[in-house]
């Protein structure tokens, strides 16, 4: 399996005081050539801001962005009318299509927030801005659970683009399987535990891709595992 390793601590580093963030793909200052991102799976930038801390409105276009909060709030605020304050587990996906403007802020005057940010090209641009949510279940009922497709199947989010994202999350030692079709790319960045892919081990902020067929199958560490799995053409 020619899996492709991309290691926490070789990432871009930014600190603005109010945000500490870790870039795996290029992004403002940090430019790397050999990362400009994995097909169309442009941006993972996993942020921590401080209390009352956060991005004033600002304008984006032709981006799918989505923010999968990991621990405090996140205020997002937009030109659409959308007003969310999103708590842990929560997925709000942004197209930014024609152009949108969005705020995003750390509402909380005592807790520091974390999220990952992630931004996806779409399959056409000067689409019409939109704005969807993922909400995890009450009940946990699957360890692989599809939060964003094309298509909207299984109460995901509905994206721009041929992607499918799925949210990982179990607190034992459990064998996951994902089956890569010819023609297509998975990216797997774990945000916590661990994994094993091919005799390979994945740490917090490690990322592994794939550009071949096949059945892949990600074993979860004794700690368990959360991730997000990309599934890209």
């Amino acid at each position: 399996m020619n899996l492709r390793v991309r290691r926490a601590n070789e990432r871009g580093h930014a600190k603005h005081g109010w945000l500490e963030s870790r870039h795996t793909f290029s992004f403002a200052d940090y430019y790397d050539e050999g990362h400009m991102g994995f097909r169309s799976l442009r941006v993972i930038n996993d942020d921590r801001v401080a209390p009352l801390g956060g991005f004033p409105t600002h304008q984006h276009r032709d981006m799918e962005i989505f923010s999968y909060v990991l621990s405090g709030r996140l205020a997002h605020k937009d030109s659409m009318g959308n007003q969310r304050e999103l708590k842990p587990g929560e997925i709000q996906l942004m197209r930014a299509g024609s152009g949108v403007s969005h705020s995003e802020f750390n509402p909380s005057s005592t807790e520091p927030a974390r999220f990952l940010q992630i931004w996806i090209t779409p399959s056409q641009r000067g689409l019409p801005p939109a704005y969807t949510e993922w909400l995890p279940p009450l009940a946990a009922t699957s360890t692989k659970t599809r939060v964003i497709s094309a298509d909207g199947r299984d109460g995901s989010a509905r994206i721009a683009q041929d992607a499918t994202v799925y949210l990982i999350r179990c607190d034992t030692a459990e064998n996951i399987t994902h089956q890569l079709t010819l023609g297509r790319g998975l990216w797997l960045h774990v945000i916590r535990g661990s994994a094993t892919i091919a005799a390979t081990l994945l740490l917090p902020g490690d990322a592994a891709s794939l550009e071949e067929p096949a059945l892949v199958h990600i074993q979860a560490g004794a700690d368990g595992l959360e991730a997000l799995l990309f599934d890209l053409l």
